[in-house]
């Protein structure tokens, strides 16, 4: 590589890690989530030419940006090794689809909510977040099928039981299961047990034992995946940064290690001089 070229790559990469550079683009992110709130009044109509040149602007501000932070990389596959720069990148292009006198009109305006997402990928602490809650989803899932299957099984007790009282309510298992996601919401419930122990006294137990069910002991389970797993992405960001607990633990075990190391080779040596001896 030429040196005039490494000097427009470390102009690239000194912008890519400018602060003001950062917040510039966080702000402009923020501009162009108002720009898509502000289309949805009709009041604004008036600014319609406006708010389409605004949008122009901020579209090509995001292109010159992906264009620095690829410029920045030493080779361009690098940029596209870490997913948030291919998600930015998918979000940057897409948002290229033209807004006016088009018939994706519809698609392009909703190609450009998307650009508030990029707020997670320029935030670390929504990025941690973010990886959280996506590496939390296939644990998650186990209690939501355990969590289907009680719903499931009081649906269809609710429905032999009940269907009398309320057939809107209680008719069939389908209706049975989203009565019992309303009442697992507290939306209005006491109003459908009330109705119920009117026919059924021992009701009451019915709706204690699912709201016991749902409402404290499988929604303290989700959370308790989603801060166990934030904590372990919490603790691989401090390793990562050289920060934290985790990374002076990891620190000494290196020096252990690297310890244990030259003990072993002193321990070789001073064996290999007694055979020496012998």
């Amino acid at each position: 590589m030429s040196t005039a070229a490494l000097t427009w790559r470390d102009r690239f990469e000194r912008i890519r890690a400018n602060k003001i550079f950062e917040i510039l683009v966080i702000a402009i992110i923020i501009v162009s989530a108002l720009l898509v709130g502000a289309k949805t009044y009709s009041e604004t109509g008036r600014f319609h030419y406006w708010l389409l040149a605004m949008d122009m602007a901020v579209t090509v501000f995001f292109l010159v940006e992906i264009v620095i932070r690829m410029a920045a990389e030493k080779r361009l596959r690098d940029f596209f090794k870490q997913g948030w720069n291919v998600f930015d990148f998918l979000i940057v292009t897409a948002s290229l689809v033209p807004l006016g006198g088009s018939d994706m009109v519809l698609l392009a305006r909703l190609l450009r909510i998307f650009r508030v997402l990029r707020l997670v990928s320029m935030i670390p602490e929504l990025r941690m977040l973010m990886a959280a809650l996506v590496k939390s989803i296939p644990r998650m899932g186990y209690v939501a099928l355990l969590m289907f299957i009680i719903f499931y099984i009081y649906a269809a007790i609710g429905s032999f039981l009940f269907v009398d009282v309320d057939d809107y309510l209680w008719g069939n298992i389908a209706t049975a299961m989203l009565t019992l996601f309303r009442i697992a919401t507290f939306e209005d419930w006491t109003d459908i047990m009330y109705a119920t122990q009117e026919a059924y006294a021992w009701s009451w137990i019915y709706y204690l034992t699912f709201i016991f069910l749902t409402a404290f002991i499988f929604l303290n389970m989700m959370i308790g995946i989603v801060l166990d797993v934030m904590q372990k992405e919490s603790a691989a960001i401090d390793r990562e940064n050289g920060e934290g607990e985790e990374a002076e633990l990891q620190d000494l075990r290196h020096d252990v290690r690297q310890l244990s190391g030259q003990i072993a080779r002193l321990e070789a040596s001073l064996q290999r001089r007694d055979d020496h001896h012998q």
